[in-house]
């Protein structure tokens, strides 16, 4: 009942293969966009990516669809959630001209989304951006991060500048990277960012509105300086830990465990790689890692301390994770020449019974993330497939109790839809 609704509004509707912008028909016209929809007010929730706290889950996209290549990038797109999932009507258009804090009375022009979590504890989701303040390149950079923050109307009014403390910077680089978590096992979400030279600045949440996080000491020392999204407690003590690579790109990798300082210890070593997710494949309770490569997928099961190195014959140049059939193991995303999904059973990951998903539209496909957006207890599997930079399709795969199956998208549509009024 629900796909026949949407079959009227959707901007790409999978329930027409007519329809404008469907998959072989022409360019999407900006009429043809679903009538937008208030956001809907929420008290606030727990939920992850839940910018107006009603408990549904929110998709945020960058490099939206341009009206003609080499354009102005518009900015930051948020499509908010409902009971059945995302609504592309309850949309949300994020400029630098409306939304971002000025320094020294320049709005900047790069408008970036990097990182959500609720940093300041109120129910609401906030969103980390990333911006290009003005930097004569002698001495220390600015701080390019922004935060705005969310409310019961959503993603409102001005971002504020992130407060990076001197004392939690080391070296010259610019302090970007952000990556949120409870590193520290307080309840409050912290912030992990990049400083230089093998060092990690760590800042403790609660936020305040003004930016200010609630204490921050000397950066710590690490195995890498890139700290990778998301975090995860990997071996179930409490902490979050995270992922942190020696350098950006293909390189070597390692888990740096939380604890009462925050994430301080070296927990296992990573093969070099392309890509790194931590999910639950099966064999253990702690987490487990997967390693993506041109040539093979690299697997380390129950970590910290894993077992002996496994392999899976499958290129995982971009991985994620998520649980696709609600059984408490995730399964594995590949999307690097090709969209697969690999089951997870007490055996670990397999790429047997592999399920290859053929996008509804041409073009190059990226994972955009996953999530379980309709509340059924089971992730679902959102992509974009781009066609230069004015054309793409967002298309949303459920998850049932089977996983993801190869068949047509839930809900289509298309950036293009924030180019309208």
């Amino acid at each position: 009942m629900w796909t026949a609704a949407l079959c009227g509004t959707l901007l790409l509707a999978a329930c027409d293969p007519t329809a404008p912008g469907a998959a072989g028909a022409g360019p999407t016209r900006i009429a043809d966009a679903p009538a937008r929809l208030p956001v809907p007010h929420g008290k606030g929730s727990r939920t992850p990516e839940d910018f107006n706290g009603d408990g549904h889950r929110d998709l945020v996209l960058n490099d939206l669809v341009k009206e003609e290549s080499h354009a102005d990038d518009a900015g930051i797109g948020i499509v908010y959630g409902g009971p059945h999932g995302l609504t592309p009507g309850a949309r949300q258009l994020l400029s630098p001209n409306k939304q971002a804090a000025p320094t020294k009375g320049r709005i900047p022009a790069v408008f970036d989304a990097e990182e959500s979590c609720d940093l300041n504890g109120d129910g609401f989701t906030d969103l980390v951006v990333s911006t290009d303040p003005p930097y004569d390149g002698r001495g220390r950079p600015p701080v390019p991060l922004q935060i705005l923050f969310g409310s019961p109307a959503g993603l409102t009014g001005r971002a504020v500048k992130l407060a990076v403390p001197t004392r939690a910077r080391f070296g010259n680089d610019w302090p970007d990277q952000p990556v949120c978590g409870d590193y520290d096992g307080d309840g409050k979400e912290d912030l992990v960012l990049h400083a230089s030279t093998g060092k990690l600045s760590y800042l403790r949440g609660p936020f305040s509105r003004k930016g200010a996080p609630h204490a921050a000491g000397a950066p710590l020392p690490s195995p890498g300086e890139v700290p990778v999204a998301p975090s995860a407690d990997v071996n179930k003590d409490g902490y979050d830990d995270l992922v942190v690579r020696a350098t950006e790109g293909t390189g070597k990798a390692a888990v740096v465990l939380g604890g009462p300082t925050g994430p301080a210890r070296t927990g296992t070593l990573l093969p070099a790689g392309i890509d790194v997710a931590l999910g639950r494949f099966g064999r253990g309770a702690a987490l487990d890692a997967a390693v993506g490569a041109m040539g093979e997928t690299s697997l380390r099961y129950d970590l910290p301390a894993p077992a002996a190195p496994a392999a899976l014959a499958s290129p995982g140049s971009m991985l994620d994770i998520a649980d696709f059939d609600g059984d408490g193991r995730d399964e594995l995303v590949s999307s690097g020449s090709r969209l697969r999904v690999l089951h997870a059973g007490t055996a670990g990951l397999s790429a047997k019974d592999a399920v290859t998903l053929v996008p509804p539209a041409p073009g190059t496909t990226r994972v955009l993330t996953a999530g379980d957006f309709d509340g059924d207890g089971r992730a679902d599997l959102v992509v974009r497939t781009y066609r230069g930079e004015t054309k793409d399709t967002v298309a949303v795969y459920r998850g049932t109790k089977r996983g993801l199956l190869q068949a047509e998208p839930a809900v289509t549509f298309s950036s293009s839809e924030f180019l309208g009024p």
